[in-house]
């Protein structure tokens, strides 16, 4: 197994731990796939991968076709997506990716959280190069072979395809994404779930009061309503 799983393996429940989290996120999401491709998900494979998405973290229909239709309002405002770099305490580095509607608001806050906690906001592309970024999708694994599944994707640009109790997910470089989700498609197989992650080159070791104190960064960040992810390089 490749770093792809480790990654996944650490962070698998931590990744949608709070709902009203998610649903908020995907709601985001929802509006910046619709406000780029428009609201019909058959010619929109953006909003098609996040429909995806909401289904597979139980998000009510009712709110999926709501926020479609909140997202098709001319008068709504943008989402922009927005990366913010920087270091915590003891020199790891943190990588979080945001949607916003207002930039100021959110600068303020990301700086502040990094000042309380002895870390530094840093400038764009002070830590994005330690992290490579991804795209992956989980597909049903009923039929399918996935030893034969990863030697047919390797050509749409998988590098690394295995099993866990959901499924098989497939994990390509951030530009396959488009490619692999027009294949899997064209073969009917079951896309369950996709998106995009930052897998760290290197993670560093802390010991148990480190831990701590990189925890206490992370969890404001994370608690911020315009914060989507949050990427670091400390050993879970």
């Amino acid at each position: 197994m490749g770093r792809a799983f480790e990654f996944r393996k650490a962070r698998k429940m931590k990744r949608w731990a709070a709902m009203s989290k998610a649903f908020t996120r995907i709601g985001k999401e929802i509006v910046i796939a619709v406000k780029e491709g428009g609201p019909d998900p058959d010619s929109n494979s953006k909003l098609r991968a996040v429909i995806q998405n909401a289904k597979a973290v139980n998000m009510p229909k009712d709110n999926i076709d709501r926020a479609i239709k909140r997202a098709s309002d001319k008068n709504l405002g943008d989402f922009k997506e927005i990366l913010f770099e920087g270091y915590g305490p003891h020199g790891i580095a943190v990588l979080i990716e945001t949607a916003t509607d207002n930039n100021t608001r959110t600068v303020a806050n990301i700086r502040s959280y990094f000042n309380k906690c002895n870390g530094s906001l840093g400038t764009s592309g002070s830590v994005e190069f330690m992290f490579d970024h991804t795209c992956n999708f989980r597909v049903a694994a009923e039929g399918l072979d996935p030893e034969e599944l990863e030697l047919e994707m390797i050509d749409f640009g998988a590098e690394e395809v295995f099993v866990d109790d959901d499924g098989i997910l497939i994990y390509a470089s951030f530009e396959s994404f488009g490619a692999i989700q027009k294949e899997l498609e064209s073969r009917k197989i079951e896309i369950l779930s996709s998106g995009f992650e930052r897998i760290p080159q290197v993670t560093k070791e802390l010991s148990e009061e480190q831990v701590e104190d990189i925890e206490k960064l992370l969890e404001k960040i994370e608690e911020d309503d315009d914060v989507q992810n949050v990427y670091h390089t400390m050993k879970e």
